[in-house]
């Protein structure tokens, strides 16, 4: 099962003859999509305000204003994968590139909550071209296994940079300019790609394409979009009837997806490759790297802003060297897989996202923000190591010509660990606050909406303490705390545990796979 992760390179034909310099100046010209990508992802919440205030969005508007872009991103990533696999992954690349850049101009000057909504799906068509292709390609620049293991953790580091960069820089923009400069930034960003990338990104493609499946990319399409539609239903409702349906129609429609592709004679996504033991279980070790991250980031940012009273931005700045860990480890885990075999260092990695929840599950929070953000530090460490090492397992087992798909479904388990982070622990985390919350009796009076508000985010419940009188507003604050503390805790626990397990199965599973030469 192992083989094929450090079999002979594959011959580029021309591209073979590549002088390195030309390969790394590829790899900066990848990292431009990579960054933009990552900003744009957490750089538009600090948008939302000054849209809703220039726009004047309906509660509805304004929700899918967030969501059509992830929606058309997740529900695109495998077809466009497979895409890229047959008409060329540069040509996609390019494609997206122009696309995207287009369409954000046009977003950044909306006039209408609807256009913005309509921008924002079409953002989301050409970034599903992006991510996938920039991961092939890498596979397909760097052949041999040391430099693709750097360049993958470059491009990992890159990704969590950008994130890292994305609260502070989108706060930045509209602070100073407007909403729509955190839409327009895309244009001068993917101006170098698309003046150079022609002739310096080589063009790759499966050489043996066969057709493309039309109802296969529809019912990839049924998959994603209610199954992550839901997911998010959950994170920011509860368990509810659209939830719940929505995310049974998308598991159904992922039965009668995957057996067509098992008839297939070429099928939009090659189920073979999860036959691969070190594929299926490196896709894995990222979903739930993800998973781990986003749902401690999620308790994290309510702490600090809402209990610890910072500033978005502030709150932003203060996760910056937890951040910065996660590139460090990323690149510091590069040569380490020449010494120990890439399944312990995965292992470790999970394991360290394992340590960092233990410290938030037996400590004790009253002490500031000081034990999360350093709960959050070796989180991110486990991270940048799971992340970098599974990303080049997963480019590894799979055969050149079929890098894009297993880009495509790598992409994919970014985007679902992120939201299954984000729903599970967020849902379980509201569960137990709205379980433990214990408002005091004189607030008998305080009107039915006001305590219905409180008894159901911490948000609420800060709103509902700062229309008090002090005595009666710390006693709401300190409620407050003490139930969202409790679901911290729980969350936490269950954290540690999954995390655990993982680092357990992945050095187990991953065992056999050798050394880097």
């Amino acid at each position: 099962m192992t083989t094929s992760l450090h079999a002979a390179p594959q011959s580029r034909g021309p591209a073979a003859a590549r002088a390195p310099w030309r390969d790394w100046l590829a790899l900066g010209l990848l990292m431009f999509p990579v960054l933009l990508v990552a900003v744009d992802n957490t750089a538009l919440t600090f948008a939302l305000p000054a849209i809703a205030q220039s726009l004047d969005p309906t509660g509805v508007q304004l929700l899918w204003i967030v969501d059509a872009y992830p929606l058309v991103l997740a529900g695109l990533l495998v077809c466009m994968g497979s895409l890229g696999d047959r008409i060329g992954r540069r040509r996609l690349l390019l494609i997206g590139s122009m696309g995207f850049a287009a369409l954000s101009a046009a977003t950044a000057f909306a006039p209408t909550a609807e256009w913005l909504i309509a921008g924002r799906a079409a953002r989301g068509f050409f970034g599903a071209m992006l991510m996938p292709s920039t991961l092939s390609l890498i596979r397909n620049i760097f052949a041999e296994p040391n430099r693709r293991r750097l360049a993958v953790a470059i491009w990992a580091a890159g990704f969590s940079g950008g994130a890292a960069l994305g609260p502070i820089f989108g706060g930045w923009l509209v602070e100073h300019y407007w909403w729509g400069a955190v839409f327009l930034v895309a244009v001068p960003l993917m101006l170098p790609l698309i003046a150079l990338g022609p002739a310096l990104i080589p063009e790759s493609k499966n050489p043996e394409p066969g057709r493309v499946d039309i109802p296969s990319i529809g019912l990839s399409l049924l998959v994603m979009v209610p199954l992550v539609y839901g997911i998010k239903e959950l994170a920011t409702a509860g368990p509810s009837a659209a939830a719940l349906g929505s995310m049974a129609l998308g598991l159904a429609t992922a039965v009668v997806f995957v057996r067509r592709q098992l008839t297939l004679k070429h099928p939009l996504l090659d189920m073979s490759l999860f036959r691969n033991r070190v594929f299926s279980m490196a896709i894995t070790a990222n979903i739930l790297a993800l998973f781990s991250f986003n749902g401690f980031i999620l308790f994290l940012a309510q702490h600090l802003q809402l209990l610890e009273g910072m500033t978005p931005s502030a709150a932003g700045v203060a996760m910056i060297p937890a951040l910065a860990a996660t590139v460090i480890a990323g690149l510091v885990v590069v040569p380490l897989v020449r010494k120990v075999r890439p399944g312990f260092v995965v292992g470790a990695g999970l394991a360290f996202s394992a340590a960092g929840y233990s410290l938030v599950t037996f400590g004790n929070h009253d002490g500031g923000p000081s034990l999360l953000l350093a709960a959050l530090l070796i989180l991110a460490l486990g991270v940048g190591t799971a992340e970098t090492i599974s990303n080049d397992l997963i480019l590894g087992a799979a055969p050149a010509h079929k890098s894009g798909a297993a880009a495509a479904i790598s992409e994919t388990g970014y985007e679902v660990g992120a939201l299954l982070g984000t729903a599970v622990l967020g849902s379980i985390l509201t569960a137990s606050y709205q379980h433990n919350l214990r408002l005091p009796e004189e607030l008998a009076g305080a009107a039915e909406g006001a305590r219905h508000s409180a008894g159901e985010t911490l948000a609420g419940a800060m709103d509902l303490a700062a229309g008090l009188p002090a005595p009666a507003a710390d006693a709401v604050r300190q409620a407050a705390a003490a139930a969202f503390d409790s679901g911290v805790h729980v969350t936490a626990a269950i954290g540690l545990i999954l995390m655990a397990t993982a680092a357990v199965c992945a050095a187990v599973v991953l065992r056999k796979v050798p050394k880097a030469a």
